[in-house]
């Protein structure tokens, strides 16, 4: 767990690229709040449970991590498989939450039975998936040699946490679309621009219009990772958004 500022509560799930205790965007949220970015079981060096196995457990712990700390007026952040966690949270309780960013987040079906919404990772050549995934591609070279081995078993154990959780159903909840409306706080979609792993204009909308009131903003030059590739531009409209929107629902 990283543990970073003070003051409101703010809620950090990683997504399927595991947590960088060292990047920027918790910093630059720490600024405006009282951080808590757990890893979640599975991921880089946090043990497995046996308890803990699905998407839906994952939600539940950490609606129990808000009750431990006795946690008031949160807002949770998740990207990716990290927002598809924050979704599933918010349909059973937003009784903590004053807030939800979701950063394109996986978890719904949006096509026929027989449409492929998202890409399988798994199966496409890793510069398919860097392309898809990032605005500058080149931001996902990695030279394995020169990792530590340390460092290598993060990145399998991340890989291999993922598909523990997302693998079937791939990447979705078949119910969850249909649970979207029981979100009763104000909610912030952030997609990138250049995401071309699931588009703001297909699957971000397809949210959008699930989720009562929700907002959908796009960041430039970012893809499916704004908070890698656009941190400062991503704080900035959660920071807006908690300002303005939140603020005037208070009022309402």
């Amino acid at each position: 767990m990283v543990e970073r500022g003070q003051g409101r509560p703010i809620l950090w799930l990683h997504g399927e690229d595991g947590l960088d205790p060292a990047a920027p965007v918790l910093d630059l949220l720490a600024a405006h709040g009282s951080v808590r970015a757990p890893s979640h079981p599975g991921y880089g060096h946090s043990p497995d449970s046996d308890a803990i196995d699905t998407i839906d457990d994952l939600a539940y712990l950490y609606l129990d991590l808000l009750a431990e700390h006795n946690a008031r007026d949160a807002v949770v952040v998740g990207s990716s498989l990290g927002g598809w966690v924050a979704a599933e949270m918010a349909v059973r309780c937003t009784d903590r939450l004053a807030a939800l960013v979701l950063i394109a987040p996986l978890g719904i079906k949006v096509g026929g039975r027989e449409t492929r919404d998202i890409p399988d990772i798994f199966a496409l050549p890793p510069e398919e998936v860097a392309r898809l995934l990032y605005h500058d591609p080149a931001r996902a070279a990695v030279d394995f040699t020169a990792l530590s081995d340390d460092e290598l078993t993060v990145i399998a154990r991340n890989r291999e946490a993922t598909a523990l959780y997302a693998w079937e159903p791939y990447f979705h909840n078949p119910k969850l679309r249909q649970r979207l409306h029981r979100i009763t706080v104000p909610t912030l979609l952030l997609w990138g621009a250049d995401d071309r792993f699931v588009s703001a204009s297909y699957y971000g909308a397809a949210y959008q219009s699930a989720i009562p009131g929700a907002r959908l903003e796009t960041i430039d030059r970012a893809g499916h990772f704004p908070h890698l590739e656009q941190p400062a531009a991503l704080v900035e409209r959660i920071q807006e958004f908690l300002a303005t929107g939140v603020a005037a629902e208070r009022r309402a």
